[in-house]
């Protein structure tokens, strides 16, 4: 079975445990805690990240090669598109969310409300913390002026791009840090994808000292 090194929190994580899920490859997860720099864990990824997989005789660092990867060696479901353009479209929309996005909002609300306690970094800052909260409405602006415009976030069809964007999403609504009530398009997206088998175990996830709201495993908001 494939063993997934990874934090339930992690956006990264999370995208391939989407992609993972969705293609049907059965995984074992392990959760690590990168930060303490366990000699092991190194030896696995010297960059000392997560995810890291173990999957087909490999140790697969780095979340977007892990998730080409994934579709080159497992084409069904397929979750890039066959025309150059489109494939164009889902690579710039994972770089946005994996770079933009998780530097404007991810490390602004969900590493500073949870990630410095979990390490022990100390206190959210502020000012960080209304940094992601502006910037997050830009965000899901610009989603929404995607979804008017086509069906899935890069095209007609669901993608990688979607399963990006959803892994930052499901994140920081872990911790009710989005405004759901901000687009209605944006809203019917995110309960598209919500709904799909390959969300469930990440609707389970329960992280301690962090009790899930309410709203966060339920398909209906």
């Amino acid at each position: 079975m494939a063993r997934l090194y990874h934090v339930p929190l992690s956006p990264f994580c999370r995208k391939v445990r989407l992609v993972l899920a969705e293609k049907r490859v059965e995984v074992e997860l392990v959760e690590e805690r990168y930060w303490e720099e366990n000699p092991d864990f190194l030896r696995r990824n010297p960059g000392g990240k997560v995810p890291v997989l173990r999957l087909d005789g490999l140790m697969l660092a780095e979340s977007a090669a892990i998730c080409e990867y994934l579709e080159e060696t497992r084409p069904d479901p397929a979750l890039m598109p066959k025309d150059a353009a489109t494939r164009f479209e889902v690579r710039r929309l994972v770089g946005w969310f994996d770079d933009k996005f998780h530097r404007e909002v991810t490390a602004n609300l969900l590493y500073e409300r949870v990630n410095k306690k979990i390490t022990g970094e100390g206190y959210p800052d502020s000012r960080n913390v209304k940094t992601g909260a502006r910037a997050i409405k830009y965000h899901l602006d610009y989603m929404a002026w995607l979804l008017d415009h086509r069906r899935w976030l890069a095209g007609d069809a669901m993608s990688l791009a979607d399963f990006a964007a959803a892994a930052h999403l499901s994140a920081l609504d872990y911790i009710s840090d989005v405004d759901w009530n901000r687009s209605a398009v944006v809203k019917d997206w995110y309960a598209k994808i919500k709904s799909r088998p390959a969300f469930r175990s990440i609707l389970a996830d329960q992280i301690p000292g962090f009790p899930q709201p309410g709203h966060y495993a339920d398909l209906d908001f």
